[in-house]
């Protein structure tokens, strides 16, 4: 389903692991939607820490330090706490208690057939060693989207099997109910973005490879990252015709450049030969600056006053906790577990 889908009915649940600051993927894959839709629906955003736990146990402080970090970063590009409800995960025991009883709809063999588990195991290396809160993320993925009862949950094309997942744990518990209770969700991928390739060309951009270029980078730190995009190594010449495909500085400029029109002239241009990759670097560079540079501006404003981003954490989170009670009330009073 695209954006211009979505209608003031829809229910939006979102998020981020709270493993690092947010980055230009993050920006064009899911940050800048988030922020037209909180002006269309009701919408949800959840700080992950508790998922980022899964695979970062010892690592506690930097999980919990990158709640403020993320914090910080939806703030910066436009998301208004007035309009969306941003919240901490692990401070919403109702998610934990829901996924608890949904762990018993789903099966280990089904599981480990999941294709992002299983690529996502892959890439940790975990082979058999697999810790048991990453397995079974798909039924606490399931609680965090039900919770809510989201009809839309924005992902990539990677994460698509996991709202498959959620929907097949919603329909076996409403299928063992007299009432239906739990509501199915849609998956919305981003038509841009997506997969934006990192700085080097090699993978998609990831806080895990190291080729990123956070919202929060200096001017400085813009301009090297340009420097050191992969364009097309048989581009030896400005005379030589070059590739715009698998080309990262046209990647970037198909995702952030506003003028349409002059990426096309220069993918002709660069194509028919005499056009060099300074050229394009430094379109991409301004482009880049002109985008990041209030970004930046309004992040280092509120993280002057921590104090009030932990204020307005928790005020969500209390907001998102009412939300999520009232669902875990009819979840367990379905099941007859409502003694009293």
């Amino acid at each position: 389903m695209k954006l211009s889908d979505i209608t003031s009915q829809d229910i939006i649940l979102t998020g981020d692991r709270t493993t690092g600051s947010l980055h230009l993927g993050h920006y064009v894959g899911s940050l800048r939607n988030r922020v037209l839709l909180q002006d269309r629906c009701q919408q949800f955003l959840l700080l992950a820490d508790a998922q980022a736990l899964t695979d970062n146990m010892g690592n506690y402080l930097k999980v919990r330090d990158n709640v403020l970090q993320v914090a910080l970063d939806y703030l910066a590009v436009g998301i208004d706490p007035d309009k969306s409800t941003i919240f901490i995960q692990s401070l919403v025991p109702e998610l934990t208690e829901l996924a608890s009883y949904y762990l018993n709809l789903v099966t280990v063999s089904r599981l480990e057939r999941n294709p992002t588990i299983k690529d996502e195991i892959k890439q940790r290396g975990y082979e058999r060693d697999i810790p048991a809160g990453f397995l079974t993320y798909p039924a606490a993925q399931a609680a965090d989207i039900t919770a809510f009862k989201a009809t839309v949950v924005p992902v990539g094309e990677d994460q698509i099997p996991m709202i498959e997942q959620t929907n097949e744990i919603v329909r076996r518990f409403n299928s063992s109910v007299e009432t239906p209770v739990l509501v199915e969700a849609r998956a919305m991928v981003p038509e841009v973005g997506a997969r934006l390739p990192g700085i080097d060309g090699k993978a998609k951009m990831s806080k895990s490879l190291g080729n990123t270029l956070t919202l929060s980078a200096s001017a400085d730190e813009i301009r090297q990252a340009v420097k050191m995009m992969y364009t097309d190594p048989n581009h030896l010449r400005v005379s030589d015709p070059g590739q715009v495909e698998g080309n990262v500085v046209f990647s970037y400029l198909d995702a952030f450049h506003p003028n349409i029109e002059l990426v096309k002239r220069l993918k002709e241009h660069y194509q028919q030969g005499g056009l060099g990759d300074a050229v394009i670097k430094q379109h991409l560079e301004e482009c880049l600056q002109e985008l990041l540079a209030p970004i930046r501006q309004r992040r280092e404003q509120y993280a002057r006053d921590p104090a009030a981003i932990l204020a307005m954490l928790k005020q969500g989170t209390a907001r998102a906790r009412q939300v999520a009670a009232v669902t875990l009330s009819e979840v367990k009073a379905a099941m007859g577990l409502n003694y009293y």
